[in-house]
């Protein structure tokens, strides 16, 4: 009997897309399977407005034996055109088709963040109660690598096993409890932003009445009052492309087609206090969210929010969902902007929540005027060294304005460029290679390793 796979093809792209060549791996290396391909993040906008074009898709997965997640990577997630069909899965009531099903992840990336993508589409699997098997994060250029090709078949091995066999899911994420508080505004106390733009971009305020009502409590903190930017007002087209056009010098194939990059060039660029207010569906925002960050990719691997203060105003159970908090706490690491918090309303009651808004408010004027952004942690660190080993070599054909900005702004700053530690590195470890050395180095090693701070004590900046 042949079994069938349904493969929900995440890529804007279509088949025109590395990701589907690593299907096509698995497709080849097992004729025993028969693979079904839906391009449902091509298609999104058909599927949308046509149910007998969604209707046919949810078929294909009803009669399929298992379902294969196939998706690049966007902005540590999916695409938006991507999450927008999970939601159509919800909205349309298709939930029942997915149920019960065996099913993988499978995506392409330079591994930045990938895991994250995964959890997300974990968490998902989880709420259609589908029997998730497993993830597989390939870099770009894996399947030209004879190892990589072994791995990934012995991936499909294991999941063409966990499908015959019916092996049961490892349940990773408990079903979300929306927050049943309603939020009421408390006295406000102003914080003046002393010349401080202050901007807050918001959902549709009027599909959720907490939402609303949080985002107005925080505008008229400050001021003067912040100025209030909903998505569904600005003229946007459509979710990337993947085209990486931007790449040579950042300008967008929708340049000129819609209001999204003068939306995000004049206003997002020129706050110095951003807050990003949104409702979570399934295990992350809007679509529309998505889609918002999504586009801003046409500033590249650069830190476009360098500098800012950022926050977060999120209605439903965010704080259920540990994978987003760690997306958006790693994106602004990595755009090297303050983050001042989260504030959702199921932190506790709505005096609670009232609080929580004053205190964030407050904290992003007075981080604002003092130009404080803390220091680098892992994400930072780690992902601008992935960011830089990739611009500089294989990638920068393509990202040509990113290696500009990284040769501008010192970011290729790789360790064998520090020739005075590497002449003491080689005369230490020849030296520490003699035994009374290295016991008289071992001896004074703490000290030593203090000693450079006693200048610096000293000094009163």
């Amino acid at each position: 009997m042949i079994m069938k796979i349904a493969v929900l093809n995440g890529s804007p792209k279509g088949e025109v897309s590395v990701t589907m060549q690593y299907v096509h791996f698995l497709q080849l290396r097992f004729p025993e399977a028969e693979f079904e391909f839906f391009d449902v993040a091509l298609k999104i906008k058909k599927l949308e407005k046509d149910d007998k074009a969604f209707g046919e898709v949810i078929a294909g997965v009803a009669a399929a034996d298992a379902v294969l997640w196939a998706f690049p990577l966007y902005f540590l997630v999916v695409c938006s055109q991507y999450k927008r069909f999970i939601e159509l899965i919800f909205e349309k009531n298709a939930v029942p088709a997915f149920r019960g099903k065996p099913a993988a992840s499978l995506s392409t990336s330079i591994n930045f963040f990938d895991y994250t993508a995964h959890n997300y589409i974990n968490a998902v699997c989880d709420d259609l109660q589908m029997n998730f098997f497993g993830s597989y994060s390939a870099e770009m250029n894996d399947l030209l690598k004879t190892k990589e090709r072994q791995r990934l078949k012995a991936f499909g091995e294991l999941f063409m096993k966990a499908i015959k066999d019916k092996t049961p899911a490892i349940r990773n994420n408990r079903p979300l409890v929306a927050p049943e508080v309603i939020f009421e505004a408390g006295q406000i106390t102003p914080v003046e932003t002393e010349g401080k733009k202050v901007l807050i971009v918001a959902d549709d305020l009027a599909e959720n009445s907490n939402l609303q009502k949080m985002v107005e409590r925080l505008r008229q903190t400050f001021s003067p009052a912040a100025e209030l930017v909903q998505l569904k007002d600005i003229d946007i087209k459509g979710g990337c492309l993947g085209c990486i056009q931007c790449g040579f010098d950042n300008v967008c194939v929708y340049e000129g087609k819609d209001g999204f990059i003068d939306f995000f060039n004049s206003k997002i660029k020129t706050a110095d206090i951003l807050f990003l207010a949104g409702a979570i569906h399934d295990r992350y925002l809007s679509s529309l969210w998505k889609c918002f960050f999504d586009r801003s990719f046409f500033n590249g691997h650069t830190p476009f929010l360098k500098d800012k203060q950022i926050g977060f105003v999120i209605s439903g159970p965010f704080g259920q969902i540990h994978n987003l908090r760690e997306i958006f706490e790693a994106s602004m690491a990595i755009q090297q902007a303050g983050l001042n918090g989260f504030v959702s309303d199921d932190i506790g009651t709505s005096a609670e929540i009232d609080t929580a808004l004053q205190s964030m408010a407050t904290r992003a004027v007075a981080q604002s005027k003092l130009g404080y952004i803390p220091p680098p942690t892992f994400y930072q660190v780690a992902g601008n060294k992935l960011f830089r080993d990739a611009i500089w070599s294989r990638l920068r054909p393509v990202f040509q304005a990113d290696h500009r900005y990284y040769k501008k702004h010192g970011m290729y700053n790789f360790p064998q460029k520090n020739y005075k530690w590497r002449m003491i590195n080689s005369i230490l470890v020849g030296l520490t290679k003699i035994p009374k050395v290295r016991k008289e180095f071992i001896k004074r090693m703490k000290k030593e390793m203090i000693k450079p701070c006693a200048n610096a004590l000293k000094r009163t900046e």
